[in-house]
C-alpha cells in the first residue's frame, strides 16, 4: 500500500467527516424534501464499488470519483445558486453518504485494492487507531 494518515491527523479526518455528515443532515432537515429520497439515495455511491470488477485500479479511480467531494459540492452550488432544489437536495445527501464513510474510516482507495485506502487498511489487517 502506498501510504495512509495515521494518530492524530486520522481522528481529525474522521472527525471532519462527522462534522460534514451533521451539517448535510441539518441543512438538508430545512428543506422541504422528502426524507424517503435521502433514505434511498444515502447508499447511491457504493454502487460505484461495482467498478472493482473492471481490476483494482479502475474500481479505485471510479470509487474515488464518487467518494470525492467535489462532485456533490458542485451539486450543491448549482443547486443554490440556479435554484434547484432537487439538485441541492442530491448534493447534501451525496455530501452526507461521504461525511459517514470518513467518520467511519472509509478512505478513498489506493489501487492495490479495495481494503487500502488513505485512512489505513479496511477489514482484518486493519491499522490500529
Amino acid at each position: 500500500m502506498t501510504g495512509f494518515v495515521t494518530g492524530a491527523p486520522r481522528a481529525l479526518l474522521r472527525l471532519e467527516g462527522l462534522l460534514v455528515l451533521a451539517a448535510a443532515i441539518l441543512y438538508y432537515a430545512g428543506l422541504d424534501a422528502s426524507w424517503w429520497l435521502f433514505a434511498f439515495l444515502f447508499f447511491g455511491p457504493d454502487l460505484s464499488m461495482a467498478g472493482y470488477l473492471a481490476g483494482p485500479k479502475a474500481g479505485a479511480a471510479i470509487y474515488n470519483t464518487a467518494h470525492c467531494y467535489g462532485l456533490p459540492l458542485a451539486l450543491i452550488a448549482c443547486g443554490g445558486l440556479m435554484p434547484s432544489p432537487q439538485a441541492l437536495a442530491i448534493g447534501l445527501i451525496w455530501a452526507a453518504h461521504i461525511g459517514f464513510d470518513r467518520a467511519l474510516g472509509y478512505g478513498l482507495k489506493y489501487g492495490e485494492g479495495f481494503g487500502a485506502s488513505h485512512l489505513g487498511r479496511i477489514g482484518k489487517t486493519k491499522e490500529p487507531d
